[in-house]
């Protein structure tokens, strides 16, 4: 990890990678964060899995979802369908779990709405467990893009919204695609981490229409080196994005 980091430090990149990199960064029009491990320094679905008692269960399929090696939508369904939470349970979950910020990020979401720079969350978790995150940083609903836990009228557990464009492999691409074009961000950010992430700066790479600009690998939480090694900025402590901005 050592050796990572010295390798991909943004202040070991080569001057015009990083004249580059800040010009992307200081003019974009939206940033997009991605929340378990980024904004959050937990994975929701984890938590809330160990809340229901059934973390050993699920570990394994959590594991082979930020592999990679399986489709999201596929270790989604699984590792929900190995403990059912019903309503109630999530809203206890939210009650005696409140999310848990990472430093920093409520002061760097200031800095951006500040300097009129947009910010949405894209996520493969819950927005029943991403509300309450966006709303301690002040970030509309409308600017959410995750999954949503479906429930009967007892309360029970019916499954979650495959409409949404996050329940599946590849949907934080088609996320990106559908805010710039429906806004006509011009400048586009992601920061984030995770293998899914990777597969979506594959994405990224082709530069298709509609893709992001810039990619920085937010890895205080989670350090990943085949994301980090992909990353135009790889980054431990948000405060270096402040920083940037001054």
């Amino acid at each position: 990890m050592k050796n990572l980091k010295s390798m991909l430090q943004f202040s070991h990149w080569r001057p015009q990678k990083r004249a580059k990199v800040l010009e992307v960064w200081c003019n974009a029009d939206v940033v997009c964060f991605d929340v378990d491990s980024t904004v959050c320094l937990d994975e929701g679905i984890d938590e809330l899995v160990e809340f229901c008692g059934a973390g050993k269960a699920v570990a394994e399929w959590t594991a082979r979802a930020m592999s990679g090696s399986i489709p999201f939508e596929d270790a989604l369904a699984a590792r929900l369908s190995l403990f059912n939470p019903s309503i109630a349970q999530v809203q206890d979950f939210l009650e005696k779990r409140p999310p848990r910020i990472s430093h920093g990020i409520n002061e760097l979401v200031k800095k951006m709405k500040a300097r009129n720079t947009d910010v949405y969350l894209i996520s493969g978790g819950f927005r029943q467990m991403i509300n309450p995150v966006a709303s301690i940083l002040g970030i509309p609903v409308d600017h959410i893009f995750a999954n949503q836990l479906l429930f009967g009228s007892a309360g029970e557990f019916l499954g979650f919204d495959t409409d949404e464009p996050t329940s599946r492999s590849g949907g934080k691409a088609i996320a990106v695609q559908q805010i710039r074009k429906a806004n006509g961000y011009k400048s586009l950010v992601m920061i984030r981490d995770g293998a899914t992430d990777l597969n979506l700066y594959s994405f990224l790479l082709a530069r298709k229409p509609g893709g992001a600009d810039l990619f920085i690998c937010y890895a205080r939480v989670q350090l990943r080196e085949t994301v980090a090694a992909k990353a135009d900025w790889l980054v431990f402590n948000f405060k270096d994005l402040i920083d940037s901005l001054e």
